[in-house]
């Protein structure tokens, strides 16, 4: 039995923090998992500068409500969807992703949790376990899955290493060059080819 893992942002959607990043006009919030390997470096990178400016959840929340799925991506996951089980692996936080699951027709996603005061500044973060999407990957192989990966950030790398088959989508060009073995993809329509050939 198989099952897909996908990351989110940079796959299916665009990314959170660029996009707030241009809402706010502030350059240094548009660091991503493409730009820093460390996750908990760059989280806490981000909340330094959300303090330093005022910024709370709220905010990005308004920013997250005017971003759509990147076009085809509602429909290449239906597709796939149909084709067998697909789990969205990402960083990102439960108050961030739902109203993007909403627009995506509500795939599964597993994800992480901000801690956020009384009065909407965010303090923290949890993350559900250490290197999430590698450590469930590992957990699906060991009741009986064979993973399909696909990703675009550093983050996204052990899932792919760790599965039958891995694929890039839209990744950088120091990442594809880095990891020759690994097939990339521009469109959904190769990547979801790739994926029919793998199951």
């Amino acid at each position: 039995m198989e099952i897909v893992c996908l990351d989110l942002e940079g796959v299916l959607v665009p990314e959170i923090w660029i996009a707030f990043s241009e809402a706010t006009g502030i350059p240094e919030l548009k660091r991503t998992t493409r730009d820093e390997p460390d996750y908990n470096k760059l989280m806490e990178f981000r909340l330094n500068i959300l303090k330093e400016h005022g910024l709370g959840l709220k905010e990005i929340q308004d920013t997250i409500a005017t971003i759509e799925p990147l076009p085809g991506a509602r429909e290449f996951l239906d597709q796939l969807r149909e084709m067998t089980q697909v789990l969205i692996l990402s960083d990102t936080f439960t108050q961030f992703a739902k109203p993007l699951m909403k627009k995506l027709g509500w795939p599964t996603i597993f994800c992480n949790t901000l801690e956020v005061a009384e009065d909407g500044m965010i303090t923290g973060f949890r993350m559900r376990i250490p290197e999430s999407k590698l450590s469930t990957v590992k957990a699906l192989q060991s009741i009986g899955y064979d993973t399909i990966a696909s990703g675009d950030s550093f983050n996204d790398l052990g899932m792919i290493q760790a599965s039958k088959a891995g694929f890039l989508f839209r990744s950088t060009e120091a990442i594809i060059k880095e990891y020759p073995q690994y097939p990339a993809f521009e469109s959904y329509d190769d990547l979801l080819e790739a994926i029919r050939k793998a199951l």
